[in-house]
């Protein structure tokens, strides 16, 4: 099992020149928080649109990432305390090779469902004042994950991550970031992901219109804003 390190939650607040709502800068919250289907009661996002919802509950960073990245790009501010990605849950022992799509947790008195990787956008670029951080997120394959909530309930940091159910083990965040970002028009991988049952319906239907095109999606407002 798993130890949830922190349970962090944010506000809406402005981001970057253009001064866009953002409640990416997320900070510790402590004692229990209420976890209901939209997320924790206490968290919110700036743009309702592409962030939040019940496939989009909870995301979760791995915080041995943390290290990595310092190494990348250099000591800043934000990489010093978890929640420089947004994430609500930090913890050290899993990552995106060992999480798998549909992979149910108990967490705290909550039960909840990997849904889908996280798809990161130019938001980060500002957060981390780095021009290209979004794009350096997406190649890294170090983007963490989204859960949707099966059983609401209070999750608090020092709870642990136990694992009740993983019925798809083979399609890992990591692959679905390999197929999605990578091999990118490999048919046969794709034809499977749009009938992974517990992957969220935006990635799937990801799948099912490369299928249908034979081409991959422009990421570029999505990374560059």
């Amino acid at each position: 099992m798993i130890s949830i390190n922190t349970v962090l939650t944010g506000s809406v607040a402005p981001l970057g020149p253009r001064e866009a709502p953002s409640a990416i800068a997320k900070t510790p919250s402590q004692g229990k928080n209420w976890l209901g289907t939209e997320g924790f009661t206490k968290d919110a996002q700036g743009d309702r649109k592409h962030h939040g919802g019940p496939e989009k509950a909870v995301h979760h960073y791995a915080y041995e990432h943390y290290a990595v990245w310092r190494q990348e790009i250099g000591e800043r501010d934000v990489l010093q305390q978890a929640g420089a990605f947004g994430e609500n849950i930090s913890t050290t022992g899993l990552t995106e090779e060992t999480i798998a799509i549909g992979d149910i947790f108990q967490a705290g008195d909550a039960i909840i469902q990997v849904s889908q990787g996280r798809q990161p956008c130019w938001k980060l670029n500002f957060r981390f004042d780095t021009g290209d951080m979004s794009l350096r997120v997406q190649r890294s394959g170090r983007t963490g994950w989204y859960y949707r909530v099966l059983q609401e309930g209070f999750v608090e940091a020092g709870d642990t991550l136990r694992l009740i159910e993983r019925p798809s083990p083979d399609w890992t965040i990591r692959k679905a970031w390999h197929i999605l970002y990578v091999d990118t028009l490999n048919f046969a991988e794709l034809a499977v992901m749009a009938d992974l049952e517990h992957l969220a319906q935006s990635w799937r239907d990801y799948a099912v219109k490369r299928l249908a095109t034979r081409k991959t999606e422009d990421w570029s407002r999505r990374l560059q804003g």
